[in-house]
């Protein structure tokens, strides 16, 4: 029986044991923290040998696969000497990849990435599809291949999890944007980060389809330095001259694929925004590849409402409204927000840095922000880059401190915007977390 270990106890590594359980191997894993319950009840069904607290080395280094965690970098020492004996050493999604036929389609990008995801997967369903979520959303990819088999999976992947892949490759690649995120996992390198997303596309055919934002040069300047077999797809806000390709043409959508055109008004969409946009042109651009009906796209289009923690309006207290956009963890993914407030805005950031370059947004904070928030445990950079920009700037250690110095501060008309830009493991579990407890303190504002 082929031994299997693998290094970490949260839905990725569960799921992969749960299906490697199936597939006959014999599995041990090991998690260096805590497991919490819930995955420890599933463990335990399936009958899988773990451990928690500690990293039993002899044990997991006699295997001839590990799975580890996306959370895990190459680096750790365990892994490296892993590496050293010969181990094979993959992601879940690698692991999955070998025991699925399904029609995949893989969606990366610094920012947009579950917004499209979340967008495909409602035009699919709505098309009556055998389809499933999974990678970054919902249950792992390789849970649902052991225990809930699709004939469809729109996965959503970070550079984390492609790092892990050898043979994994989707039917539909896309990629929304490569800006700078997670530097701290790529030695502070931008094209480390850059080579890892485009690992979506390194296993595909001339038979598979590459969808891109031609709008991002760290894009395009990839791939005029690099080939790649897939047939490629680019999408713009501009036209663009090209045989299969997406665009903007003044207030409509303009998708163009084997010379069939296919055009929808930005009306019909019911999330705004040039980001917006963007996610429908490639949500809208698979549904034609899969030839689903246009009405069925159009109507999806009306139908989608967005996903929780991105740019969510929670409530209005007083004439102060407030926005959840805990999921922006990156610099770029706060530009959006920032840009599309209308009235003067509290802001509310801070968390674990990943190598941000505040002063990006300086323009915009100039523009838009009256008042600052930190919160996060270490707030230097941010005072540093922003300290002589705002009038009032204040840092707190909990959401519920911010919320009420937010409403202290705010004036009638103003917004109060949560885009933290940095992770949250500082002080929340994750950015859902985060963002739940934003909306669960709001909500308590009287």
């Amino acid at each position: 029986m082929q031994k299997l270990s693998i290094l970490g106890g949260g839905e990725s590594g569960v799921g992969a044991a749960v299906l490697a359980k199936q597939q006959g191997y014999a599995v041990f894993l090991s998690d260096k923290s805590s497991i919490k319950p819930k995955y420890k009840a599933i463990l335990n069904t399936h009958n899988v040998n773990w451990e928690e607290g500690k990293h039993s080395e002899a044990e997991i280094l006699s295997a001839s696969t590990i799975i580890k965690s996306p959370g895990i970098p190459d680096e750790a020492e365990l892994v490296q000497k892993a590496i050293k004996k010969g181990i094979d050493v993959i992601s879940e999604i690698e692991f999955a990849y070998a025991f699925t036929q399904a029609t995949l389609i893989g969606i990366t990008g610094s920012n947009g990435k579950t917004t499209v995801t979340n967008m495909i997967y409602h035009i699919l369903k709505n098309a009556g599809l055998s389809v499933s979520m999974a990678g970054n959303v919902g249950d792992s990819f390789a849970y649902q291949v052991a225990t809930n088999p699709k004939e469809i999976y729109v996965l959503e992947l970070s550079s984390f999890q492609l790092d892990g892949i050898k043979t994994f490759k989707p039917h539909i690649a896309i990629i929304t944007s490569i800006t700078p995120d997670h530097l701290d996992r790529y030695n502070y390198e931008f094209k480390n980060y850059v080579e890892a997303k485009f690992r979506i596309t390194k296993n595909q055919t001339n038979k598979d389809y590459l969808i891109y934002n031609a709008d991002e040069s760290s894009i395009t300047n990839w791939l005029q330095k690099n080939k790649i077999i897939a047939q490629q797809i680019p999408m713009s806000i501009h036209p663009i001259l090209h045989e299969n390709s997406i665009c903007k043409k003044e207030n409509k959508l303009e998708i163009n694929i084997n010379n069939k055109i296919f055009s929808m008004s930005l009306d019909h969409l019911n999330v705004q925004g040039e980001h917006n946009a963007k996610n429908a042109m490639a949500s809208s651009a698979v549904a034609k590849l899969l030839k689903i009906r246009k009405d069925t796209i159009r109507e999806s289009m009306e139908s989608f409402q967005g996903v929780e923690h991105r740019l969510e309006n929670v409530k209005t207290v007083n004439k102060v409204s407030f926005i959840n956009d805990s999921k922006a963890t990156n610099i770029n993914a706060t530009y959006y927000a920032l840009d599309s407030m209308k009235h003067p805005t509290i802001w509310i950031l801070g968390g674990v840095d990943k190598g941000n370059d505040y002063h990006e947004l300086l323009p915009l904070v100039n523009e838009k922000v009256k008042s600052i928030i930190c919160l996060g445990v270490d707030n230097s950079r941010i005072i540093e880059a922003y300290g002589n920009v705002v009038d009032e700037l204040f840092e707190t250690t909990s959401m519920q401190e911010a919320v009420a110095m937010a409403m202290h501060l705010a004036e009638d008309n103003d917004q109060v915007l949560l885009s933290p830009a940095c992770a949250s493991f500082d002080l929340f579990e994750n950015y859902e977390d985060r963002g739940r407890q934003f909306k669960d303190a709001v909500r308590k504002l009287i």
